[in-house]
């Protein structure tokens, strides 16, 4: 096929499956008249695999991802299922690089057409084809358009909910303020700060003798495994943004770790209302944001960060789990220096840090949890519970029975 040529297809359900000799990260959308999606639940990847007759299979290593589209289950409202694909590594472009989409009949694997874009150059993302419905038939089309901005560019065509993947303020990546705050590092990326992972200035207030439970009055409070601090300060409740930073290194030098840092949210029931994590950024209205995914751990300061503005929680979000997991099957016993804490998100001040000091061999972990107390004030304690999951959807029942 050549760009803006089109086919009709033989077989109700079509994979489309995008190779190259990087490896490439593959999504579909699913897209209604006016060219966006319904919600973002219509953003199908590898962190959501699964859509209204849409479906993501990742390749493994062995072959490409591919989206698999069964026509006869796709709603009537959506008339286009958008395929994308870009560049695994952080940063790289199409330069040089020449994917291939294959069209497939999905039950039998027959080829029914191929498609390899021509002059890709500086694009990090990419739209390759479209399976799209017309006069009640349905049809596949070779795009070929490119995107500088990377999939976050795509998205927001389209209207799935992205904030631009920039790190939190300076002040809030760099190390914790000594008594006397040090103004802003000036203009430099946040995430090339070279710098090892901040330490206090002073000795941290530990847990009182006998509650495992303190408030912020002493200043910053380290956390060990199962204890708790309250999120308030002067007798007042913390009822400003809060941000949870999240960060970790390889164990290994010289190895990538693409772990993804999630929150949970949850109601009185223990039951889940949402999650935030690097393809949802904006949840419960805008009170929970992500800023992005890490895909190596490399560099100073939090790999990933969520802000929460706790003021602007509906009450019947009462707790949230922070949590971090490997799609890609590291396990934590490859990962060093794990960390998460919780920072004042007006002033980049540290309130509250817990450091993993152990790891076990598995795909996810809970880090910490804030709940809502009855008396309108948060709470929050440490985990460090190890689990069996890969993405933020299979940690929703350990998240749930950890509250």
């Amino acid at each position: 096929m050549t760009p803006g040529s089109n086919i009709p297809l033989t077989a109700a359900r079509v994979t489309v499956d995008v190779a190259a000799p990087v490896r490439l990260d593959v999504s579909g959308l699913l897209l209604t008249a006016d060219g966006k999606v319904r919600s973002d639940d219509d953003f199908i990847f590898y962190n959501q695999p699964a859509g209204p007759g849409v479906t993501y299979r990742p390749g493994g290593g062995a072959g490409p991802d591919a989206i698999t589209v069964d026509t006869a289950a796709v709603p009537p409202a959506i008339e286009r299922i958008v395929v994308t694909a870009s560049p695994d590594a952080q940063g790289q472009t199409f330069q040089g690089v020449e994917p291939t989409a294959t069209l497939r009949n999905a039950d039998d694997n027959s080829v029914l057409a191929t498609f390899t874009p021509p002059q890709l150059g500086t694009e990090t993302a990419l739209v390759v084809v479209e399976i799209y419905r017309r006069q009640g038939a349905w049809k596949a089309r070779a795009v070929g358009q490119g995107y500088a901005d990377g999939l976050a560019g795509i998205a927001t065509d389209f209207g799935v909910t992205v904030e631009e993947p920039a790190r939190p303020a300076p002040a809030a990546q760099a190390a914790p303020p000594a008594p006397q705050a040090a103004p802003p590092a000036p203009a430099a990326p946040p995430q090339v700060t070279p710098q090892a992972p901040p330490m206090p200035p002073a000795p941290p207030a530990p847990p009182a003798p006998g509650t495992g439970k303190v408030n912020l009055d002493k200043g910053r409070v380290s956390l060990q495994k199962n204890q708790t601090v309250s999120l308030m300060k002067g007798g007042l409740p913390l009822l400003s943004q809060v941000r949870m930073g999240l960060g970790w290194e390889p164990a290994y030098r010289g190895k990538d770790i693409d772990l993804d840092a999630s929150v949970i949210a949850y109601g009185p029931q223990r039951n889940h209302i949402d999650s935030c994590y690097f393809g949802k950024l904006t949840i419960v209205n805008g009170a929970i944001r992500h800023s992005g995914d890490n895909l190596t751990g490399e560099g100073g300061g939090d790999d990933e960060a969520i802000t929460v503005d706790l003021g602007r929680l509906p009450q019947d979000v009462t707790g949230l789990v922070f949590t971090v997991n490997s799609f890609s099957g590291q396990k934590f016993t490859e990962v060093a220096k794990a960390y998460c804490r919780l920072l004042d998100a007006t002033t980049g001040e540290e309130l509250v840090r817990f450091d993993l000091t152990n790891a076990e061999p598995q795909t996810g972990v809970l880090m910490a949890k804030l709940i809502r107390q009855f008396s309108g004030e948060w709470e929050m304690t440490a985990l460090g519970d190890f689990v069996k999951a890969r993405t933020v959807r299979n940690m929703v029942k350990p998240g749930a029975q950890a509250l």
